[in-house]
Protein backbone atom coordinates (compact mmCIF):
# COMPACT_ATOMS: atom_id res chain seq x y z
CA UNK A 1 0.00 0.00 0.00
CA UNK A 2 1.58 3.60 -0.76
CA UNK A 3 1.20 5.98 2.32
CA UNK A 4 -0.42 9.07 0.96
CA UNK A 5 2.17 12.06 1.48
CA UNK A 6 1.24 14.66 4.35
CA UNK A 7 0.05 17.86 3.64
CA UNK A 8 2.88 20.28 2.95
CA UNK A 9 4.18 23.10 5.00
CA UNK A 10 4.38 26.60 4.64
CA UNK A 11 7.95 28.20 5.72
CA UNK A 12 8.23 28.52 9.45
CA UNK A 13 8.43 32.61 9.34
CA UNK A 14 4.36 31.96 7.71
CA UNK A 15 3.37 30.09 10.76
CA UNK A 16 4.76 32.30 13.18
CA UNK A 17 2.70 35.33 11.47
CA UNK A 18 -0.05 33.15 12.17
CA UNK A 19 0.65 32.46 15.84
CA UNK A 20 0.66 36.04 16.82
CA UNK A 21 0.88 37.26 19.95
CA UNK A 22 -3.33 37.75 21.52
CA UNK A 23 -2.29 41.27 22.29
CA UNK A 24 -1.01 42.12 19.05
CA UNK A 25 -4.24 40.13 17.37
CA UNK A 26 -6.24 42.05 19.91
CA UNK A 27 -4.57 45.46 18.85
CA UNK A 28 -5.40 44.94 15.05
CA UNK A 29 -8.57 44.17 15.77
CA UNK A 30 -9.66 47.08 17.74
CA UNK A 31 -8.40 49.36 15.62
CA UNK A 32 -8.65 49.55 11.83
CA UNK A 33 -7.63 52.61 11.27
CA UNK A 34 -9.12 53.20 7.81
CA UNK A 35 -8.87 49.96 6.17
CA UNK A 36 -11.29 49.92 4.30
CA UNK A 37 -9.15 49.26 1.36
CA UNK A 38 -10.51 49.86 -2.01
CA UNK A 39 -13.20 47.67 -1.85
CA UNK A 40 -16.12 49.95 -0.03
CA UNK A 41 -15.14 52.25 -3.61
CA UNK A 42 -15.47 49.47 -6.11
CA UNK A 43 -18.20 50.49 -9.36
CA UNK A 44 -22.25 49.87 -8.30
CA UNK A 45 -21.94 47.54 -11.16
CA UNK A 46 -18.58 45.99 -11.15
CA UNK A 47 -17.64 42.02 -10.46
CA UNK A 48 -16.26 41.36 -7.44
CA UNK A 49 -14.94 37.63 -6.35
CA UNK A 50 -15.18 36.04 -2.95
CA UNK A 51 -13.60 33.47 -0.57
CA UNK A 52 -15.47 31.13 1.47
CA UNK A 53 -14.20 28.60 3.67
CA UNK A 54 -15.33 27.01 6.93
CA UNK A 55 -15.25 23.70 9.20
CA UNK A 56 -11.54 24.30 9.85
CA UNK A 57 -9.26 23.69 11.05
CA UNK A 58 -10.44 20.15 11.96
CA UNK A 59 -6.91 18.52 13.41
CA UNK A 60 -3.28 20.12 14.80
CA UNK A 61 -2.09 19.09 11.51
CA UNK A 62 -4.21 21.14 9.47
CA UNK A 63 -4.02 24.52 11.90
CA UNK A 64 -0.15 23.60 11.77
CA UNK A 65 0.33 23.08 7.83
CA UNK A 66 -3.17 23.16 5.60
CA UNK A 67 -4.36 26.03 7.25
CA UNK A 68 -1.33 28.69 6.46
CA UNK A 69 -1.30 26.44 2.72
CA UNK A 70 -5.13 28.25 2.47
CA UNK A 71 -5.02 31.22 4.11
CA UNK A 72 -1.64 31.81 1.26
CA UNK A 73 -3.77 30.53 -1.66
CA UNK A 74 -6.61 33.08 -0.80
CA UNK A 75 -4.28 35.82 -0.50
CA UNK A 76 -3.02 34.99 -3.75
CA UNK A 77 -6.33 35.95 -5.30
CA UNK A 78 -7.61 38.95 -5.83
CA UNK A 79 -10.62 38.87 -3.46
CA UNK A 80 -13.09 41.77 -2.48
CA UNK A 81 -13.52 39.89 1.24
CA UNK A 82 -13.54 36.48 2.55
CA UNK A 83 -15.98 34.38 5.03
CA UNK A 84 -15.48 31.58 7.32
CA UNK A 85 -18.51 29.75 7.36
CA UNK A 86 -18.36 28.70 11.60
CA UNK A 87 -16.41 25.58 12.92
CA UNK A 88 -13.16 26.75 13.91
CA UNK A 89 -12.18 23.53 15.40
CA UNK A 90 -13.94 20.21 15.47
CA UNK A 91 -16.99 19.05 17.46
CA UNK A 92 -15.41 17.21 20.15
CA UNK A 93 -12.08 16.25 21.86
CA UNK A 94 -10.43 20.09 22.16
CA UNK A 95 -11.33 22.62 24.09
CA UNK A 96 -13.50 26.17 23.49
CA UNK A 97 -11.00 28.21 25.53
CA UNK A 98 -10.16 31.61 24.79
CA UNK A 99 -6.58 30.63 23.20
CA UNK A 100 -8.50 28.82 20.04
CA UNK A 101 -10.61 32.21 19.60
CA UNK A 102 -7.53 34.57 19.84
CA UNK A 103 -5.54 31.93 17.13
CA UNK A 104 -8.64 32.17 15.25
CA UNK A 105 -8.45 35.97 15.12
CA UNK A 106 -5.00 35.80 14.08
CA UNK A 107 -6.01 33.58 11.15
CA UNK A 108 -8.43 35.96 10.03
CA UNK A 109 -5.82 39.20 10.52
CA UNK A 110 -3.70 36.65 7.92
CA UNK A 111 -6.06 37.57 5.37
CA UNK A 112 -5.26 40.28 3.18
CA UNK A 113 -8.75 40.74 2.24
CA UNK A 114 -11.71 41.91 4.55
CA UNK A 115 -12.59 39.00 6.18
CA UNK A 116 -15.68 37.84 7.95
CA UNK A 117 -16.95 35.15 10.48
CA UNK A 118 -19.82 33.46 11.34
CA UNK A 119 -20.28 31.19 14.76
CA UNK A 120 -20.82 27.38 14.55
CA UNK A 121 -21.90 24.77 16.66
CA UNK A 122 -18.28 23.89 17.88
CA UNK A 123 -17.28 27.11 18.90
CA UNK A 124 -19.84 27.52 21.14
CA UNK A 125 -23.67 25.83 21.16
CA UNK A 126 -21.33 22.19 21.67
CA UNK A 127 -18.53 23.82 23.90
CA UNK A 128 -21.03 22.51 27.00
CA UNK A 129 -19.67 18.84 25.98
CA UNK A 130 -17.30 17.44 28.44
CA UNK A 131 -14.83 16.50 25.61
CA UNK A 132 -14.57 20.16 24.84
CA UNK A 133 -14.28 21.45 28.41
CA UNK A 134 -17.47 21.56 29.99
CA UNK A 135 -18.25 25.71 28.94
CA UNK A 136 -21.39 27.74 29.46
CA UNK A 137 -22.38 27.40 25.62
CA UNK A 138 -24.06 31.17 26.26
CA UNK A 139 -20.51 32.42 28.23
CA UNK A 140 -18.52 31.03 24.96
CA UNK A 141 -20.34 32.84 22.57
CA UNK A 142 -20.59 35.89 24.43
CA UNK A 143 -16.71 35.68 24.42
CA UNK A 144 -16.74 35.34 20.31
CA UNK A 145 -19.36 38.43 20.23
CA UNK A 146 -16.20 40.85 22.33
CA UNK A 147 -13.47 39.30 20.34
CA UNK A 148 -14.71 38.66 16.61
CA UNK A 149 -17.71 41.40 16.67
CA UNK A 150 -16.88 44.25 19.17
CA UNK A 151 -16.36 46.88 16.37
CA UNK A 152 -18.83 47.31 13.46
CA UNK A 153 -15.06 46.33 11.33
CA UNK A 154 -14.80 42.93 9.14
CA UNK A 155 -11.60 41.69 10.28
CA UNK A 156 -8.99 40.75 8.07
CA UNK A 157 -5.64 43.26 7.02
CA UNK A 158 -8.13 45.15 5.48
CA UNK A 159 -11.09 46.72 6.54
CA UNK A 160 -15.05 46.72 5.65
CA UNK A 161 -17.49 48.29 7.65
CA UNK A 162 -20.35 46.60 8.38
CA UNK A 163 -24.46 47.77 9.61
CA UNK A 164 -24.48 44.81 12.90
CA UNK A 165 -27.72 44.13 14.39
CA UNK A 166 -27.45 46.38 17.72
CA UNK A 167 -30.53 45.66 19.34
CA UNK A 168 -30.67 43.81 22.13
CA UNK A 169 -33.02 40.82 20.71
CA UNK A 170 -30.77 38.08 21.56
CA UNK A 171 -29.99 35.93 24.91
CA UNK A 172 -25.98 35.99 26.66
CA UNK A 173 -24.92 33.74 29.70
CA UNK A 174 -27.18 34.28 32.89
CA UNK A 175 -29.95 35.08 30.61
CA UNK A 176 -29.29 39.02 29.53
CA UNK A 177 -30.51 40.49 26.60
CA UNK A 178 -27.54 41.19 24.79
CA UNK A 179 -27.45 42.59 20.75
CA UNK A 180 -27.03 39.92 18.06
CA UNK A 181 -23.67 41.84 16.99
CA UNK A 182 -22.09 38.83 15.08
CA UNK A 183 -25.52 39.52 12.67
CA UNK A 184 -23.88 41.56 10.02
CA UNK A 185 -24.63 43.11 6.66
CA UNK A 186 -22.58 44.73 4.13
CA UNK A 187 -23.30 45.86 0.09
CA UNK A 188 -20.95 45.20 -2.92
CA UNK A 189 -21.16 46.08 -6.54
CA UNK A 190 -25.41 45.58 -6.47
CA UNK A 191 -24.70 42.37 -4.02
CA UNK A 192 -26.39 42.67 -0.15
CA UNK A 193 -24.32 40.14 1.57
CA UNK A 194 -25.89 39.13 5.43
CA UNK A 195 -24.38 36.75 8.01
CA UNK A 196 -26.84 34.99 10.60
CA UNK A 197 -25.76 33.18 13.54
CA UNK A 198 -27.76 29.65 12.87
CA UNK A 199 -25.78 27.26 14.06
CA UNK A 200 -25.47 23.37 13.31
CA UNK A 201 -26.59 20.94 16.92
CA UNK A 202 -30.81 21.75 16.14
CA UNK A 203 -29.67 25.13 16.54
CA UNK A 204 -28.81 25.00 20.16
CA UNK A 205 -32.34 22.81 20.83
CA UNK A 206 -30.49 19.25 21.35
CA UNK A 207 -27.56 18.09 22.43
CA UNK A 208 -26.06 18.34 25.87
CA UNK A 209 -27.76 21.42 26.98
CA UNK A 210 -30.54 22.54 24.76
CA UNK A 211 -31.85 25.94 25.56
CA UNK A 212 -35.12 27.13 24.57
CA UNK A 213 -35.16 30.42 25.28
CA UNK A 214 -31.87 31.48 24.16
CA UNK A 215 -33.24 29.69 20.48
CA UNK A 216 -36.32 31.47 20.26
CA UNK A 217 -34.44 34.79 21.15
CA UNK A 218 -31.89 34.38 18.77
CA UNK A 219 -34.51 32.72 16.01
CA UNK A 220 -36.62 35.77 16.04
CA UNK A 221 -34.09 37.83 15.66
CA UNK A 222 -32.91 36.14 13.00
CA UNK A 223 -36.14 36.49 10.89
CA UNK A 224 -36.00 39.80 11.44
CA UNK A 225 -32.31 40.63 10.10
CA UNK A 226 -33.41 38.27 7.10
CA UNK A 227 -36.69 40.58 6.47
CA UNK A 228 -34.65 43.94 6.99
CA UNK A 229 -31.84 43.01 4.88
CA UNK A 230 -34.22 41.41 1.96
CA UNK A 231 -36.51 45.20 2.25
CA UNK A 232 -33.15 47.04 1.83
CA UNK A 233 -32.16 44.72 -1.22
CA UNK A 234 -35.28 45.68 -3.17
CA UNK A 235 -35.21 49.26 -1.83
CA UNK A 236 -31.47 50.35 -3.09
CA UNK A 237 -32.74 47.56 -6.30
CA UNK A 238 -29.49 44.96 -5.64
CA UNK A 239 -29.20 42.77 -8.53
CA UNK A 240 -28.58 39.28 -5.76
CA UNK A 241 -28.82 38.84 -1.92
CA UNK A 242 -26.14 35.99 -0.87
CA UNK A 243 -26.91 34.46 3.15
CA UNK A 244 -24.33 33.11 5.39
CA UNK A 245 -24.72 30.93 8.02
CA UNK A 246 -23.22 27.92 9.33
CA UNK A 247 -25.61 24.97 9.62
CA UNK A 248 -27.11 22.68 7.20
CA UNK A 249 -31.19 22.90 8.34
CA UNK A 250 -32.05 19.86 5.69
CA UNK A 251 -34.08 20.89 2.83
CA UNK A 252 -35.67 17.82 2.13
CA UNK A 253 -35.58 13.89 2.42
CA UNK A 254 -33.09 13.00 0.65
CA UNK A 255 -29.95 13.64 2.75
CA UNK A 256 -29.89 12.42 6.28
CA UNK A 257 -26.99 11.96 7.20
CA UNK A 258 -26.03 15.13 8.05
CA UNK A 259 -28.61 17.48 7.63
CA UNK A 260 -32.47 17.35 9.10
CA UNK A 261 -35.09 15.06 6.61
CA UNK A 262 -38.17 17.19 6.09
CA UNK A 263 -40.87 17.69 3.73
CA UNK A 264 -39.76 20.11 1.19
CA UNK A 265 -43.21 21.44 1.02
CA UNK A 266 -44.45 22.03 4.64
CA UNK A 267 -40.40 22.51 5.19
CA UNK A 268 -41.19 20.46 8.79
CA UNK A 269 -38.77 17.87 10.04
CA UNK A 270 -40.22 14.38 9.26
CA UNK A 271 -37.63 12.71 11.67
CA UNK A 272 -39.18 13.73 15.06
CA UNK A 273 -36.15 15.45 16.65
CA UNK A 274 -36.22 18.99 17.93
CA UNK A 275 -36.45 21.00 14.84
CA UNK A 276 -34.37 24.37 15.30
CA UNK A 277 -35.02 25.86 11.57
CA UNK A 278 -38.27 25.91 10.22
CA UNK A 279 -39.51 29.23 10.82
CA UNK A 280 -36.41 30.44 9.63
CA UNK A 281 -37.02 28.36 6.51
CA UNK A 282 -40.32 29.28 6.07
CA UNK A 283 -39.32 33.08 5.94
CA UNK A 284 -36.43 32.24 3.68
CA UNK A 285 -38.44 30.72 1.19
CA UNK A 286 -40.96 33.63 1.30
CA UNK A 287 -38.67 36.71 1.23
CA UNK A 288 -36.71 34.63 -1.49
CA UNK A 289 -40.50 33.93 -3.65
CA UNK A 290 -41.01 37.73 -3.13
CA UNK A 291 -37.67 38.58 -4.10
CA UNK A 292 -37.09 37.18 -7.39
CA UNK A 293 -33.87 37.99 -8.25
CA UNK A 294 -31.25 35.73 -7.67
CA UNK A 295 -30.34 34.47 -4.06
CA UNK A 296 -27.47 32.33 -2.98
CA UNK A 297 -27.55 30.85 0.91
CA UNK A 298 -23.92 29.87 2.10
CA UNK A 299 -23.68 27.56 4.64
CA UNK A 300 -21.20 24.81 5.79
CA UNK A 301 -22.13 22.41 8.72
CA UNK A 302 -22.24 18.67 6.87
CA UNK A 303 -18.56 19.12 4.92
CA UNK A 304 -19.49 18.29 1.44
CA UNK A 305 -18.97 20.71 -1.16
CA UNK A 306 -22.25 21.56 -3.12
CA UNK A 307 -24.32 23.80 -5.44
CA UNK A 308 -27.58 22.82 -6.23
CA UNK A 309 -31.25 24.70 -5.72
CA UNK A 310 -32.98 22.41 -3.02
CA UNK A 311 -35.81 25.14 -2.21
CA UNK A 312 -39.16 24.43 -2.97
CA UNK A 313 -42.71 25.84 -3.00
CA UNK A 314 -45.67 25.16 -1.15
CA UNK A 315 -46.87 23.22 -4.45
CA UNK A 316 -43.55 21.67 -4.79
CA UNK A 317 -42.38 24.09 -7.22
CA UNK A 318 -38.40 24.79 -7.73
CA UNK A 319 -37.32 27.98 -6.73
CA UNK A 320 -35.40 28.81 -9.24
CA UNK A 321 -34.18 32.18 -8.30
CA UNK A 322 -32.22 30.28 -4.72
CA UNK A 323 -28.89 27.93 -5.45
CA UNK A 324 -27.39 26.66 -2.06
CA UNK A 325 -23.74 26.85 -1.62
CA UNK A 326 -22.12 24.16 0.58
CA UNK A 327 -18.19 24.90 1.39
CA UNK A 328 -16.11 22.11 1.84
CA UNK A 329 -14.51 21.42 5.49
CA UNK A 330 -13.43 18.45 7.62
CA UNK A 331 -10.97 16.34 5.53
CA UNK A 332 -10.93 19.17 2.52
CA UNK A 333 -8.69 22.08 3.52
CA UNK A 334 -9.71 23.95 0.12
CA UNK A 335 -12.17 27.02 -0.20
CA UNK A 336 -14.51 28.07 -2.56
CA UNK A 337 -14.65 31.12 -4.90
CA UNK A 338 -17.65 33.28 -5.72
CA UNK A 339 -17.76 35.29 -8.77
CA UNK A 340 -20.23 38.03 -8.68
CA UNK A 341 -21.07 39.89 -11.92
CA UNK A 342 -24.57 42.10 -11.12
CA UNK A 343 -24.47 42.71 -14.95
CA UNK A 344 -25.01 38.90 -15.65
CA UNK A 345 -27.74 36.59 -15.25
CA UNK A 346 -27.42 34.57 -12.34
CA UNK A 347 -25.27 37.10 -11.02
CA UNK A 348 -23.30 34.25 -9.16
CA UNK A 349 -21.03 31.66 -10.11
CA UNK A 350 -19.24 29.00 -8.03
CA UNK A 351 -15.60 27.46 -8.00
CA UNK A 352 -13.95 24.95 -5.58
CA UNK A 353 -10.38 25.73 -5.59
CA UNK A 354 -8.14 23.05 -4.92
CA UNK A 355 -4.96 24.44 -2.43
CA UNK A 356 -1.72 22.74 -4.25
CA UNK A 357 -0.02 22.42 -1.15
CA UNK A 358 -2.96 20.44 0.46
CA UNK A 359 -3.87 17.61 -2.26
CA UNK A 360 -2.92 14.22 -0.37
CA UNK A 361 -4.81 11.55 -2.46
CA UNK A 362 -3.51 12.78 -5.45
CA UNK A 363 -0.90 15.15 -5.09
CA UNK A 364 0.04 18.35 -7.05
CA UNK A 365 2.13 17.53 -10.36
Amino acid sequence: MTTPRPLRGAPLRRLATLACSAALALAAHADPGGRDGDDTRASRHAPHAIGLWGDLPYSAVQESVGLPNLIADMNAHRLAFTVHTGDLKQGSGSPCDDALYLRALGWFNALRAPAMFTPGDNDWTDCDRPSNGGYDALERLDRERQIFFSTPWSLGQRRLRQQVQNEPLCLGAGGAAVPCVENRRWTLGRVVYVTLNVPGSCNNLCDTNPDAAEFAARNAANIRWLRESFAMARAQDAAAVMLISQANPGWDASDGTRAPRRDPRTLAQTDGAPDGFRDFLLALREAVTDFRRPVAYVHGDSHDFRVDKPLLDAQGRRLENFTRIETPGNNDVHWVKVEADPRSRDVFSVQFMTVPGNRVAVPAP
